[in-house]
This record gives structure tokens, C-alpha cells and sequence, in this order.
């Protein structure tokens, strides 16, 4: 597996019983997305293995899966701080106006008048709408992520533009 297709997604916090199930901390949207992948990829350090996954548990601080091959808690808890990812390419198609947070990150920022504001460093969401962190040094720029003030992105190009001041 190339590691520039794989998508970090979580972690494994620590086991989960006696069974050989582990404790999962997701960063996705909605936790429980990631029991939709049938294969996750785990590894420290850039080194990967792939785990099938087989049953999953909605617990109320943090997820519990079961990974074919992990029988004990012993195994479990010799995986805790292992990421846990997903590949890129396994992601379903989005809508024309729809992003993956993941495709984000790393995009140059301008605004209309062509003005460099830096890269998207990670989005926050808010509950009326998401928000992009721009950041270029030790200056950072919280600009909404709405049609209002994101005139393109250009994936392509690597590039979101804004109607967004500079000096805002």
C-alpha cells in the first residue's frame, strides 16, 4: 500500500475487553463511518498492515472494533497508538460541491485579487458550518467554508479561492 493514498482516520486508544477487541478514537465526521470500511490499515511510523474488520460497537467515549487476527487483549493493547487508516481511493464518490476535509488540507489559499493567505492547515467544525485554518507562519485565518466566502476550489490546482481580506 502507497502511504500517499492512505487517509488517517483515527487511532486505537487501547484494548477493549478480553477478546482481543480494540478501543478506537475516530476522526471522521461521524464515528461509527469508519465500521463501513472492511479493510483498515494500521501501522506506527510509516510501517502498514492491513486488519479485516469484523464487528463493530458504539461505545459513549469511543468506538470498539474487532480485527481478524487479534485475539487477545494482550494483542489489543500491544496496538494502542497504532493509526488507523483508510485509502483514498476506497472513499465514496462526493457531489461537485462536496469535499473530503483530507483533499483540503495542504491547499494554497488566495483571494480574488490573486493575495496569498497561506495553506489550510485543518477545519473546525462549528455546527453552522465548517471552517478552514489558514495558516502561513504565525499568522492564521478562520474563513468559512460557505459559497458566500469560497469562490473555487481547485483540487487540481491546489487551490481555494476566497472573497476573504487579507488584513481580516
Amino acid at each position: 500500500m502507497r502511504n500517499d493514498d492512505l487517509v488517517l482516520m483515527g487511532y486505537v486508544r487501547g484494548a477493549f475487553g478480553v477478546r482481543g477487541w480494540v478501543k478506537i478514537h475516530a476522526d471522521t465526521g461521524s464515528a461509527d463511518s469508519l465500521f463501513d470500511y472492511p479493510v483498515w490499515w494500521l501501522g506506527r511510523d510509516g510501517q502498514w498492515s492491513s486488519y479485516r474488520f469484523e464487528d463493530g460497537l458504539v461505545q459513549p467515549k469511543a468506538l470498539a472494533a474487532k480485527l481478524e487476527g487479534v485475539g487477545s487483549r494482550e494483542a489489543a493493547e500491544a496496538m494502542r497508538g497504532m493509526q488507523i487508516a483508510i485509502p483514498r481511493s476506497e472513499f465514496p464518490e462526493t457531489a461537485d460541491d462536496e469535499y473530503y476535509w483530507s483533499d483540503l488540507i495542504g491547499l494554497d489559499v488566495v483571494n480574488k485579487d490573486g493575495q496569498r493567505f497561506g495553506q489550510v492547515a485543518e477545519l473546525m467544525e462549528t455546527g453552522a458550518n465548517d471552517v478552514l485554518v489558514v495558516r502561513e507562519g504565525k499568522r492564521e485565518w478562520l474563513i468559512p467554508f460557505v459559497g458566500q466566502f469560497v469562490l473555487d476550489v481547485n483540487l487540481t490546482d491546489k487551490r481555494i479561492t476566497v472573497d476573504w481580506n487579507l488584513d481580516d
